[in-house]
């Protein structure tokens, strides 16, 4: 006991005399306030975002004594950098950050490696990153009259190789010439009238483009509507399963058009939509396919469908590539205790709806199984009411569930209003989902009613210049996308209807309409 004791006391005097000289030191001595490494550090925290399928957006953190970076990019590797560079950049200074490397080949896996550079110093080892680039597409927008009932010329830039072209359904190949190659035009026959098909660029085993169109209607297999018919009594007399195909010009003045059996009404040419004056009531629990038609309510309209019998259950009602314009009141209106199988919209411009005495999309009194809202561009409408309306019928159809899908669409300066709603849902039972939008210029909120979907689905959304959609805004919703991105889509010319996105990321996200995407 004692030798340890001696051994503590010995032990606690060095300590105390290693402190005392450590504090005596010279305190004039140089303090070290920086170390100087000779060889530069590598860049740290690269990343690397595919955008426009075939470009890529590079960043790193910037190091302060570097001034320059050089970049090898190699293909078909994954950070293995084997192999002679198919790209080197020298040179890239900081300010350049974002870095873009534009135009590589389609469905490649790429990696880049990066070191730093600066006079008199070692430059840095290399850091590297690795991704993929998308599907390529050349393709060239359709221009009027490409396609056609039973054939469609495809374009794309001249000058791109291809080897075939192949089109689905029906496993129809076609083998590109040297003729075709140069001009970026070629024309496929035998097509089936109102068909989806897609078609796929081939170059050898690679993809360079793909695009969907649906060929246009068959006169012969359809009712020729022309201006000079009396478009009210052809629909008086109209059978179920009966389609009408409109040609180019305008129908009626300020007309009721009744549709009392379940039918197609569609524009032949989806350039050069007709144009129908007035609105559709829908009776007697008929159903109604409307494409390529243009609804001009004229201002002194009120909805521009209207569910007008009660006590029935409606076929499904579908419009889709129409244009719906300046109507008083609303989009659809549903103020009859009936049931409608589905609602949807699809691909369409709605503007001009002022919704003065009626909300965009509204269901007082009847109940649907589904609505569907996709595609869609809104815009100068319902700025002082709400989106959609649906009241608590669930009385009148006890046990049944609504579902609500609201999917790549822009909306532009709706509802702008803390006080009104995206989804002004009160029927019980209903299921939300709202994704990939752009949903911008609005101080509407999401909800603020307690029948609505408590725990909506929520993905791949951007809000700019809309505060109330996020949590952190702290108003009246009672949920939020707290997901949503918040980036400035740069619109062309919004004021006029022009919503091209130019925004890089949300090009490659495909975010909202994908009209606008280019």
């Amino acid at each position: 006991m004692e030798r340890k004791q001696k051994y503590s006391i010995a032990l606690l005097a060095f300590l105390a005399a290693a402190l005392f000289n450590f504090s005596c030191t010279d305190d004039r001595a140089e303090e070290l306030s920086s170390i100087d490494y000779e060889r530069l550090f590598s860049p740290i925290k690269i990343e690397a975002f595919v955008i426009n399928r075939t470009d890529a957006r590079l960043s790193w953190t910037l190091n302060s004594n570097v001034e320059s970076y050089s970049l090898e990019v190699f293909a078909d590797d994954s950070l293995t950098f084997a192999g002679t560079p198919v790209r080197t950049y020298n040179d890239v200074t900081g300010d350049q950050l974002p870095y873009y490397i534009r135009e590589l080949d389609g469905e490649t896996q790429y990696s880049v490696r990066i070191k730093s550079v600066a006079a008199g110093k070692t430059e840095s080892k290399w850091s590297g990153v690795s991704f993929k680039t998308g599907t390529e597409n050349i393709f060239l927008p359709f221009q009027d009259g490409d396609v056609k009932a039973t054939s469609a010329t495809l374009r794309w830039t001249p000058g791109k190789t291809l080897t075939t072209i192949m089109l689905e359904p029906g496993g129809i190949q076609h083998t590109v010439t040297a003729g075709e190659i140069a001009a970026g035009i070629a024309t496929i026959e035998g097509l089936t009238a109102e068909t989806t098909y897609t078609a796929t660029l081939k170059n050898g085993a690679k993809t360079r483009g793909i695009v969907e169109f649906m060929t246009l209607v068959d006169i012969g297999n359809a009712i020729a509507v022309y201006p000079e018919d009396d478009l009210l009594a052809l629909l008086a007399a109209a059978n179920d399963g009966d389609a009408f195909a409109l040609f180019p010009g305008s129908y009626g003045a300020g007309d009721m058009f009744v549709v009392n059996k379940t039918i197609e009404i569609k524009g032949v040419y989806p350039y050069d939509k007709p144009v129908l004056n007035g609105y559709i009531s829908l009776e007697d629990g008929a159903g109604l396919l409307l494409k390529d038609v243009t609804l001009d309510g004229g201002a002194s309209q009120g909805q521009s469908i209207v569910f007008n019998t009660g006590e029935v259950t409606y076929n499904a009602l579908t419009v889709e590539g129409c244009e719906i314009r300046n109507f008083v009141k609303g989009v659809y209106y549903l103020n009859v205790a009936s049931l409608v199988e589905s609602i949807t919209y699809h691909n369409n411009l709605i503007y001009n709806i002022v919704c003065d005495g009626g909300d965009f999309m509204d269901s007082r009194k009847g109940a649907f199984n589904s609505l569907t809202l996709t595609n869609n561009t809104i815009y100068n409408s319902a700025t002082g009411r709400d989106l959609i309306r649906y009241d608590d019928a669930s009385g009148s159809f006890p046990g049944m569930t609504s579902t609500i899908l609201v999917d790549h669409n822009t909306l532009h300066g709706v509802c702008n209003s803390s006080s009104k709603r995206l989804f002004y849902v009160r029927f019980k039972e209903n299921k939300i989902t709202f994704t990939n939008n752009i949903v911008a210029e609005t101080a509407a909120i999401f909800t603020n009613q307690n029948n609505t979907d408590p725990s909506p689905t929520f993905g791949g959304n951007n809000f700019f210049n809309a505060p109330n959609l996020f949590s952190a805004s702290g108003s009246s919703s009672k949920f939020y996308d707290d997901s949503a991105d918040s980036e400035d889509p740069g619109f062309v010319n919004a004021a006029n209807g022009d919503f091209t996105v130019t925004n890089e990321l949300l090009k490659a996200k495909g975010t909202g309409d994908p009209r606008w995407i280019n």
